[in-house]
């Protein structure tokens, strides 16, 4: 093995004898911040500590019933695992290929890119004052990929193929097969105490472990809690790393409360009425038309627009192509045809929203134009599994504008669904069996049946009768772990370095697998290669292709209808409660940015801020 401070699979950057404090890994082997950096460029160092941050629950829940985030069953609070749990690596806001030493502060990577070695700080401890060592990531790993756990970290990590205790705080990773994102993914894991869940000296199963605090090492811990109304976490004022350059000007507020409301409206009237102090917004209704009080007029809530440079993300209808009605891939297309983004965007959005376009927008992913002949060459053993237009041009949203018209779209659809086989009887699409198409679009929200309102009634002039459900938010999560829906709509964040998350989203063995992330049910051996070639890929010339084409094969497969997306992070903020770093970060995320970075104003001051 050779001895690496920055480092990608291919490339050693440093020689066995440059050793520094804070390693990092850059997937393709360079990173912002050079040895020796004091501190991340977004952050005040010399931010004051103190005061509260007072945040509203950005989960559509009324309330929460474990402490555990990693178990199926229930809901955890919100914020809980980003303020509680330290890793072995982790990423600044301002970089998003790189990850620099929090627990680990040596990283050996083998010559064979076959596994990755962490040594881990002498300092850094757990909440109860016991050591992190290495037997306690292996047993967060090995609990993570369990049946306990949420599905999808045995899904990310499926290509790690152990753990071996090297010593007391060094361990090695192996991996199945070489891959520039394994050793980022398994130094971003969160790491808890092998103690967590030990009752009488015997270890509960994962999946009991709900109500005992976490045993972790982060800046956070839980403090006062009522429960259906809100949860503090409290600031470790002996927090192991608030030295270290990645942890400098962060962790700033004494107590973070996350208040929980019942529903959209109360929080906004609480915003209003100054009963928290941030809120991120994604409406661009309330934005526009909403936002007023004596709070706004006097300059107390301002309302903060910031440019990003986040990945846009896929914000979509998801058809469960599992269900009989959906499985045709020219009735997927013809719903998609009925949906008029254009008149949403003047009539609904104002003016605010963009279509989404593919999987990878705002990266250098995104898909355009016809396929290269690198992607020709991925696709090509795969031709009977992928249809024909993938080979063709990048799949496009249909338009109603310029020379294009609702009108001619759903003629359109019109002709698709005949040649699967569905005709108008009677005002009714119904197949050949006499069989309506009737399909049930399930929300946790009233409120949504207006944003779906417009597709509903021009799916009416095409004879689908398209029925709009609201359930409780416990019922909609039990119904998705189950596949038990026909269309919902799911916010994906999207990735700058898209990898093996792609096998839980899109991967034949997650459509088999209960509460996975593939919801619309994608089986094919053509997108498993292309996620595999992403994931395998050891320089970006390899990945671009892998990426474009599995985006071509989603995209023709229609088995997302694309919604909107915002390239804006809008937030109102207490601005004499308040106060932010100068630097906004390239890819701040909102709630985040300001539980990691921002700060306290003077709490005695009582007028508005000069």
């Amino acid at each position: 093995m050779r001895h690496w401070k920055i480092f990608s699979l291919l490339l050693a950057v440093l020689p066995a004898a440059s050793c520094w404090a804070d390693p990092a890994y850059g997937l393709w082997g360079s990173v912002r911040y050079a040895p020796g950096f004091e501190h991340f460029d977004y952050v005040n160092p010399k931010a004051p500590k103190g005061g509260e941050l007072r945040l509203v629950s950005n989960l559509r829940i009324s309330t929460f019933d474990k402490y555990n985030p990693f178990t199926i069953k229930g809901t955890a609070p919100a914020y809980l695992q980003e303020l509680m749990f330290d890793s072995l690596l982790t990423s600044p806001m301002d970089e998003t290929t790189a990850g620099y030493g929090l627990l680990a502060e040596d990283v050996q990577v083998a010559d064979d890119g076959l596994s990755v070695t962490f040594r881990l700080r002498p300092e850094a401890r757990f909440h109860n004052g016991h050591p992190v060592l290495a037997r306690d990531v292996k047993h967060s790993f090995d609990t993570l990929v369990s049946p306990q756990a949420l599905p999808g970290y045995k899904t990310m990590l499926i290509d790690v193929a152990g753990v071996d205790v090297l010593g007391e705080r060094e361990l090695r990773f192996r991996f199945k097969k070489a891959s520039r994102e394994l050793p980022l993914l398994v130094g971003t894991i969160p790491v808890f105490s092998h103690e967590w869940g030990m009752e009488n000296g015997k270890r509960k199963p994962f999946d009991e472990v709900v109500m005992e605090p976490p045993i972790a090492s982060g800046p956070y811990r839980i403090g006062p809690v009522r429960f259906g109304k809100d949860i503090t976490y409290v600031r470790d004022a002996d927090y192991w790393a608030r030295n270290l350059p990645v942890r400098v000007g962060t962790g700033n507020f004494d107590r973070i409360s996350v208040k929980i409301y019942q529903d959209n409206t109360a929080r906004l009237e609480a915003l209003k009425a100054g009963e928290f102090d941030l809120m991120r917004f994604y409406s661009a209704g309330d934005w526009a038309r909403r936002l007023y009080g004596k709070r706004f007029d006097r300059g107390e809530l301002v309302k903060g627009e910031f440019s990003s440079h986040l990945p846009s993300g896929f914000q979509s209808y998801v058809l469960n192509t599992r269900r009989p009605l959906l499985q045709d891939v020219r009735v997927r297309k013809a719903l998609g045809l009925a949906m008029d983004f254009e008149w949403m965007k003047r009539s609904m959005f104002y003016g605010a929203y963009e279509r989404v376009h593919g999987l990878f927008g705002n990266t250098r992913c995104e898909t355009h134009g016809m396929p290269s002949s690198e992607e020709l060459a991925l696709m090509e053993p795969w031709r009977s599994r992928i249809v024909p237009e993938a080979f063709g041009p990048m799949a496009e949203p249909p338009r109603t504008d310029a020379e294009h018209s609702l009108r001619d779209n759903l003629r359109q659809a019109k002709r698709l669904l005949a040649e699967a086989g569905w005709t108008v009887q009677g005002g009714v699409l119904r197949n050949a069996q006499g069989q309506a198409m009737e399909l049930e679009y399930l929300d946790t929200r009233d409120e949504g049946v207006r944003m779906l309102a417009p597709w509903m009634r021009n799916l009416e002039k095409l004879g689908i009768r398209l029925r709009f459900r609201a359930v409780d938010f416990a019922l909609y999560q039990q119904r998705l772990s189950k596949f038990d829906f026909d269309i919902i709509t799911i916010a994906y964040q999207g990735s700058d370095n898209p990898g093996q998350e792609f096998a839980d989203l899109f991967g034949s063995q997650a459509a088999d697998t209960e509460d996975s992330g593939n919801f619309p049910g994608v089986k094919n051996p053509a997108v498993d290669a292309m996620i595999g070639a992403m994931t395998s890929a050891r320089t970006l010339e390899q990945l671009l292709p892998a990426c474009h084409a599995l985006d071509r094969i989603i995209g023709h497969g229609h088995y997302l209808i694309p919604q909107w997306s915002d390239s804006s992070l809008r937030m109102v903020y207490n601005s004499w409660r308040l106060v932010r770093p100068a630097v906004v970060p390239a890819h701040a995320q909102g709630e985040r940015w300001a539980m990691d970075a921002w700060w306290a104003r003077d709490p005695v001051l009582t007028a508005p801020p000069p």
